[in-house]
């Protein structure tokens, strides 16, 4: 059997490298992976930690490129090579434009595809955007779907897929988490007085730049400006996100900002953090592993799952909002511990092996 694992991404990275590592230990099992460098320096970061060597890289990265651009350039490099390679199944992962275009080809070519973390939903399509469309459409494209937990499985049935097609592994996040938290740490972290609460900051959502982001930022401010904490900020490249968080937290003396962090030192980070603020999805799901309360910097999230456990908690990007959600977590020992000590939903670390043998099982 030929597989290809296709990503783009640096979260498409952390969590298909669990399955990628799966596959080598099956010697029936032709494992190649494709990257298209959605994302090119953080990408190439987690592809060091967890020792992947591309057999193919797209290298499809231009600054300031689009959606449609990155649609296009994926489209149009990866059919020659599916081609070529008549792979059984590609599997790709999550809700990028990757996702997305690398289905459609495989779709076009008449490869079957794995679909790796199926079935999140909002329900809202333009929020966040594009993943939502993204991952709608990519499941429907797919012939298997590897589910996180039930549900997305129970999203992915009322949209008509059928049952046999759709299997609950657990989030591979879980086993890439597990497997970096057991190395032996030896580099140097971002500096932060041992006195002070850390509070970790992610944030570049495409639908909340402009004014939205403004709001995110002068929150940050308002949580720097308390003498017990310290804020550190690893800033998403992209101009609009850049810019602004410079603008209006580069001077403050209680703030570090960063450029994107290796996954293998912010993972380590992470753990030591009072509280994350964050817009991302990933975090959603890696911080309650580590005992990390996070509160969502978004009006919706596809992981209903985290919310409902009590891991995480929905505050949309209204200044007030979040400064005074975050002030309760710093100033309420109790409502910390409630958030930290809630039970991770997303897995067990063993996702990538059930996501294999399903593979391998598998008949039509």
């Amino acid at each position: 059997m030929k597989i290809i694992s296709v990503f783009g991404t640096r979260p498409e990275a952390v969590k298909m490298a669990p399955v990628v590592a799966e596959l080598r230990k099956h010697k029936s099992v032709e494992s190649k992976v494709l990257v298209t460098a959605q994302h090119r320096d953080m990408l190439d970061q987690v592809l060091d930690v967890f020792d992947i060597k591309p057999d193919y890289d797209l290298d499809v990265m231009q600054d300031n490129q689009t959606p449609t651009d990155v649609a296009a350039e994926v489209l149009k490099h990866i059919q020659p090579i599916l081609r070529q390679e008549q792979p059984d199944w590609i599997l790709v992962q999550g809700d990028t434009t990757t996702v997305l275009a690398a289905s459609l080809a495989a779709f076009y070519s008449r490869v079957k595809v794995g679909h790796v973390e199926a079935g999140l939903r909002t329900h809202d399509r333009y929020n966040p955007f594009p993943e939502e469309i993204n991952r709608v459409l990519a499941d429907q494209l797919s012939d298997l779907h590897f589910a996180p937990t039930e549900t997305s499985k129970k999203a992915l049935l009322r949209e008509g897929i059928e049952a046999k097609r759709v299997h609950v592994t657990g989030n591979t996040v879980i086993d890439a988490l597990k497997f970096i938290v057991a190395q032996p740490f030896n580099g140097s972290l971002p500096h932060y007085p041992a006195d002070k609460k850390l509070i970790l900051i992610t944030a570049h959502r495409r639908e909340n730049f402009g004014e939205p982001f403004a709001d995110m930022l002068r929150a940050m401010k308002n949580l720097a400006d308390r003498e017990d904490t310290h804020l550190i900020y690893p800033v998403h490249p992209n101009p609009n996100v850049k810019n602004a968080a410079h603008a209006v937290l580069g001077k403050h003396p209680h703030v570090t900002l960063l450029p994107p962090m290796d996954y293998f030192s912010f993972a380590h980070l992470m753990g030591k953090a009072h509280l994350i603020l964050t817009d991302s999805g990933g975090i959603q799901e890696e911080a309650p592993g580590l005992g990390v309360p996070v509160l969502v910097m978004r009006h919706v999230t596809e992981r209903p799952e985290a919310v409902e456990a009590g891991t995480a908690k929905l505050v949309g990007t209204d200044t007030k909002v979040i400064t005074d959600e975050a002030a309760k977590l710093l100033d309420d020992p109790t409502a910390h511990a409630k958030m930290a000590k809630a039970v991770n939903p997303f897995g067990d670390g063993h996702s990538a092996e059930r996501i294999v043998k399903i593979l391998l099982d598998h008949k039509e």
